[in-house]
């Protein structure tokens, strides 16, 4: 039988709350496969949290310089995960900012965004939080990066299901 691995999907933002947009998506597919993606800012996105900033180490300038247009990375997501569910672990927030990508993308988007505590029984809920804090100090990762999030989203679904497996690089 094969292992289940989930893509997972995760989004960093400008801010929470009202005015704030996506500007880095992340995911890890079944293969473990990670990919992340500046955004750069539309011209009417103009919220800037900086406690956001210092949180993910993102500065808007960056975003400016090196981020995909909204329609550049709804386009390449919706080619590469076209028919796919992936999982979130902030299902609310990043669904809501990959409708933010494709409303200014003017697309559709052709993948869902579900929660990952759908895929956990109770159990593996209690477990979550102390079995990403092992990960993430194993793997000596910062989160707040949309690359270092899934990696240790999955990672975590994982080690709480018993799955051994190769990490991802």
């Amino acid at each position: 039988m094969k292992t289940f691995v989930p893509p997972i999907i995760d989004i960093e933002a400008s801010g929470f709350g009202r005015g704030s947009y996506p500007i880095e998506i992340g995911f890890a597919l079944q293969d473990r496969e990670i990919q992340s993606y500046l955004i750069r800012p539309e011209s009417d996105w103009t919220h800037w949290s900086d406690q956001a900033e210092a949180v993910h180490h993102i500065p808007r300038p960056v975003l400016m310089k090196e981020g995909l247009s909204a329609r550049e990375l709804a386009m390449l997501l919706n080619n590469q995960l076209r028919g796919m569910t992936l999982y979130s672990d902030a299902w609310s927030h990043d669904s809501s900012w990959a409708a933010l990508l494709f409303d200014a993308a003017e697309l559709v988007q052709r993948f869902r965004i579900d929660s990952l505590s759908k895929l956990l029984t109770p159990d593996e809920v209690a477990r979550w939080t102390d079995v990403k804090s092992r990960v993430v100090k194993e793997l000596d990762i910062q989160l707040h990066r949309a690359r270092n999030d899934v990696l240790a989203l999955q990672e975590t679904y994982l080690r709480v299901k018993g799955i051994t497996t190769a990490p991802a690089v």
